[in-house]
């Protein structure tokens, strides 16, 4: 992804004096991180708001804080939802050279043979995973190939995925992500079988036929 770049400056606004800057057409925000005070910043809201519109929790920005570049990841987003805008944005500044733990969200991609030949169910048992790496080699999502899923009762560990080696996810390798799962009526005879694994995978599982959009 290219890199994203936030004009920024410092401001002294707060409390209800907050809700004038908005009229002008700032939106509100703050830095803060481990090893920096916390900055409280205006933005433009419209640019700012079209450019949050594409980035993940995963995903790193550079805010040019009045000439001084902050790398940070977006933490929080307050919303208007019945204007549809942007009311506060919380970023959270790296040190490009420490590692750092967060979440990366997972695409499903690819056609699964189990699903598409065979009539069967994709559940998904994780969104996200946590991983560990330098700010600089952090996936914005990490993808799923379903395609692995050839038969119904077949399942996608968290050991089965391709990252990079820069890149260490800390969940369980045994993990669940996903399974193929068919319907009792469907196939009597095979139906145990599959909706077993499935209830092995995880108690409580969202279920979703075919291909899952990517995010």
């Amino acid at each position: 992804m290219e890199k994203i770049v936030l004009k920024a400056t410092k401001r002294d606004v707060i409390g209800k004096q907050v809700k004038a800057m908005r009229r002008e057409g700032k939106l509100p925000g703050v830095i803060y991180g481990r090893h920096l005070e916390p900055i409280s910043i205006a933005l433009d809201s419209h640019s700012a708001g079209l450019a949050l519109a594409k980035v993940s929790a995963s995903s790193l920005v550079t805010l040019d804080v009045d000439g001084t570049e902050y790398p940070a990841l977006v933490r929080e987003r307050q919303r208007d939802y019945i204007k549809g805008v942007l009311t506060h944005v919380d970023f959270l500044a790296v040190d490009m050279n420490e590692k750092l733990r967060t979440s990366v969200g997972l695409a499903f991609v690819g056609v699964s043979a189990a699903v598409k030949d065979y009539n069967g169910i994709l559940v998904h048992n994780l969104e996200r995973l946590e991983v560990e790496c330098l700010p600089g080699d952090l996936p914005e999502r990490i993808n799923v190939d379903i395609a692995m899923l050839k038969q119904i009762g077949d399942i996608i560990r968290v050991r089965d995925l391709a990252v990079s080696d820069k890149v260490r996810i800390l969940a369980d390798p045994e993990e669940t992500i996903a399974v193929v799962t068919i319907t009792k009526e469907e196939t009597p005879g095979g139906a145990a079988g599959a909706e077993g694994a499935a209830e092995a995978a995880s108690p409580e599982l969202s279920v979703e036929r075919g291909k899952k959009d990517e995010e």
